[in-house]
Parts: C-alpha cells; sequence; structure tokens
C-alpha cells in the first residue's frame, strides 16, 4: 500500500514513523518532509498547501491513502479537492475545518449547541473592541480569528495588555487577514488538557488524554508557542471526567457539525481548560496537534493505518485501539528566540548519542541537510524527543536525558515539561 503524508513538522514525523510499523504499508512518501522524515519516507518537493500538485501526484503514482497533517491544507480544502477525484484521503472537507479556520465560528457552534465554553464578543471594528475592552475590564482572552500558527491567542491580565494586543492583531495585522476579527472572552483559570478523538462523522473514537504547555518558558509564562511539550496519559482527567468531557463536549461537536451540513470526518481535537469539575473549552483544531501527537502515537500499540482508512471509508465502529499503559513525554526543543526570531543553519550535534536508546524517538520539525550533508536547524521548533516510561516520572527522566546529549548553538527548551502530572504523582 502506498501512503502520502501532508506536511513537514514533528506531527508529520510522527504519523510516518508510526505508519512505517504497519505491515500493510509498502512505501510512505512525505511532501514536504524535513531531514529526520527523509531517512524513513520519500520526501517530495511539494509545499504542504500545494493542492493540485499534491492530488496530481496522488493520481499519478497510484497513491492509496493521503493522511493530511497540518491545519492550513485543511482549511483551503485539500479534502474536497481528493475526493472529487475519488482519491482516498484522511481529513475534514474544508467545511468542517472550519472549526479550526475560524475562531468565530468554532464559538458560535459551542454557543448553539450548548457546548461549555467561556463568554465571548465578536469585534470587526478594533475601536469597537477598545471600547468593549475598555468597558468590561480585564482580565480577558483575546484571539485573532484565524490560523496563526498557534500565536494568535493574547492572555491579557492588564488593560495595556489586552490593547496591545487588539493593536498587534486589527491594527498592525501581525497575523494578516486571520486578525480581521478578533474574539474577546472572559480568561478562564485551571488547568489545560486535550482530548482527541477519531471520528467518521458517526462514530466517535477517543484517544487517551494529553496535555500540551504552549508558553515559551516554565512557568507556562510568556508568548504562546506552536507548542514546547506534551505528555500523555494526563492525569487530570480521570476515567469519570473523560466520559463527561465526551458526552458534553465532543460528540455534541460531532453531531452539531452534521446538523450544520458539514460532516466531521478526522481527527478533532479540543483544548480544554479544567476547574473544580467543570469544563470549558478553549478551541477545536481540525487535525492531530503538534507536538501531542508524538506522545499519543508512542503509546498507540494497534496499527495506526485501521483507523486513517476507517474514518476515510466511514467505518471507524468496525475499529478497536489498543494503547499502552506507560506514559510518554515530548520535550520541543526549538531554536534561541523563538517564536520571535530565530537563526537558521545552526549544526545539530549528539543526535548519534541517542540512536538506540530504548523506548526513545527524535521526531524532526524544523531540520535540513547542510552541503556536507549535516543536519542544521530550518525552523523555531526543530525537534521533539519523546520517550515511553513504566510510570509519567521515568518517562521524563528518560526523556530529558535524551535531550541533554542534543545541541546546536542557542538550543533552547523548556524543563518542566509534564512538572503538572509530576505533581500529581
Amino acid at each position: 500500500m502506498k501512503v502520502l503524508v501532508v506536511g513537514g513538522g514533528g506531527r508529520e514525523h510522527a504519523l510516518v514513523w508510526k505508519l512505517k510499523q504497519s505491515p500493510r504499508v509498502q512505501q510512505i512518501a512525505c511532501a514536504p518532509g524535513n531531514a529526520g522524515i527523509g531517512g524513513i519516507a520519500w520526501c517530495l518537493h511539494m509545499d504542504a498547501d500545494d493542492i493540485e500538485v499534491l492530488a496530481q501526484y496522488a493520481e499519478k503514482t497510484g497513491v492509496d491513502l493521503t493522511v493530511v497533517g497540518p491545519e492550513v491544507p485543511l482549511t483551503k480544502g485539500i479534502v474536497d479537492v481528493f475526493e472529487e477525484r475519488g482519491l482516498p484521503i484522511f481529513g475534514p472537507v474544508r467545511g468542517a475545518a472550519e472549526i479550526e479556520g475560524s475562531k468565530v465560528f468554532a464559538k458560535e457552534l459551542m454557543r448553539k449547541y450548548h457546548i461549555p465554553t467561556a463568554d465571548f464578543a465578536v469585534f470587526e471594528d478594533p475601536d469597537e473592541a477598545i471600547r468593549f475592552v475598555r468597558k468590561r475590564g480585564t482580565p480577558l482572552v483575546i484571539k485573532a480569528d484565524g490560523l496563526a500558527a498557534g500565536k494568535g491567542v493574547f492572555v491579557c491580565d492588564t488593560p495595556e495588555e489586552a490593547l496591545e494586543a487588539l493593536d498587534r492583531i486589527m491594527v498592525q495585522r501581525v497575523f494578516g487577514d486571520a486578525g480581521k476579527r478578533v474574539i474577546v472572552e472572559d480568561k478562564l483559570e485551571g488547568e489545560e488538557a486535550s482530548i482527541l478523538v477519531f471520528t467518521d462523522g458517526e462514530t466517535v473514537l477517543p484517544m487517551p488524554a494529553s496535555q500540551d504547555h504552549k508558553a515559551i518558558f516554565e512557568g507556562d509564562r510568556g508568548p504562546n508557542t506552536g507548542g514546547m511539550g506534551a505528555y500523555s496519559p494526563a492525569p487530570v482527567i480521570s476515567p469519570d471526567l473523560e466520559r463527561r468531557i465526551m458526552a458534553e463536549v465532543m460528540i455534541p461537536a460531532v453531531k452539531g457539525m452534521t446538523a450544520e451540513g458539514r460532516t466531521y470526518r478526522g481527527v478533532l481535537y479540543a483544548g480544554l481548560m479544567l476547574r473544580d469539575g467543570e469544563i470549558r473549552v478553549l478551541e477545536f483544531n481540525a487535525r492531530f496537534g503538534d507536538p501531542e501527537a508524538q506522545p499519543l502515537l508512542m503509546r498507540l500499540e494497534s496499527d495506526l493505518l485501521e483507523p486513517l482508512e476507517a474514518v476515510a471509508e466511514r467505518r471507524l465502529k468496525d475499529v478497536k485501539l489498543s494503547w499502552s499503559p506507560k506514559a510518554s513525554v515530548c520535550v520541543v526543543m526549538a531554536s534561541g528566540g523563538y517564536p520571535g526570531k530565530y537563526r537558521k543553519g545552526q549544526r545539530i550535534t549528539g543526535l548519534e548519542h541517542v540512536d538506540g536508546m530504548k523506548d526513545v524517538a527524535v521526531f524532526h520539525a524544523g531540520t535540513e541537510f547542510d552541503e556536507r550533508g549535516r543536519y542544521v536547524t530550518s525552523g523555531g521548533r526543530v525537534l521533539g524527543v519523546t520517550s515511553l516510561g513504566e510510570t509519567i516520572h521515568t518517562a521524563v527522566e528518560r526523556c530529558y536525558d535524551a535531550v541533554k546529549r542534543i545541541s546546536w548553538e542557542d538550543c533552547y527548551y523548556r524543563r518542566d515539561i509534564a512538572a503538572k502530572a509530576l505533581n500529581r504523582a
């Protein structure tokens, strides 16, 4: 079987790595891939959002299944184009992917179908938004409506921070057209966690709970990033709470999308805020999280091809998944300066010292080869070092042991990934 994975980050490396283990997969291509993915799959010189070129490739080479990693091609309608041509593909159609592509759409969906979330208001005029913020007061959370690579959310504890966020989003347009509209919502307190599910629009099959670390600095301080690390399971979500999340959030969201004429098929991700038994949805994403995918796929004992195929063929009810009882931790190693300006082309050393470590995988994100064939940095998030352990404590120890063997100039990583889970142990 031939599989095409679309994307070139750590999530896509993890998808390729797991699909490579399937006895039914003979060939994997990845567009565009990265230096790490190139060691186990064909990397194609194609952009992840060049939909026409990707569709032509799938047709000409007889790709049996395409798996879409990032949100941009999904919101641009890659699934619609492939399905129109009879090409099997995993992911939501454009109308369904709007649950991530427009935060306004997602919030209004939650309001309509009684899915718990923070109170909010939507603005297209910056002056109206400013007046609202001054009247409402802080703390508030201000979000760009469109896609902003995880960086369009501002937690504002003072009026000055809120006004600056509005200026950056709506006036300076640092996120381009994603900032045409903003959501201003109440700041929620509690502990964040993530639930991801496979769904074909009817059956909803949950994955284990996970927890991401979005802020750049320890203690969840500083600006948001695409994610600085993740772990699974997340002990903040008990079995009873998981059942409630499914009943109050995930199933209503899937049913609501169907009722809206936007049947959702793919991975649906809910970012949650939990406090004293209360559940509130922070956001929905239309794909695997990055870096949540890395620890989740490390824990998946089943063949990943099974749920991907079953979703594409509308028969997810036939699938049962098996998950390792072990814990998994991913620490993202980033370029110094990320999520702001950072240098590229820094030589990465020490990867050979991690190869062969038991229950450790290094998933490449922002890497490429230099003219001498050496690994160098090419992005903000560079590597996702991921481990398995009998307990969260052993998984953390093993992960950081591997991280310390790898380096490059200005390398940065958080040293408190999974600290909340350790505190609960």
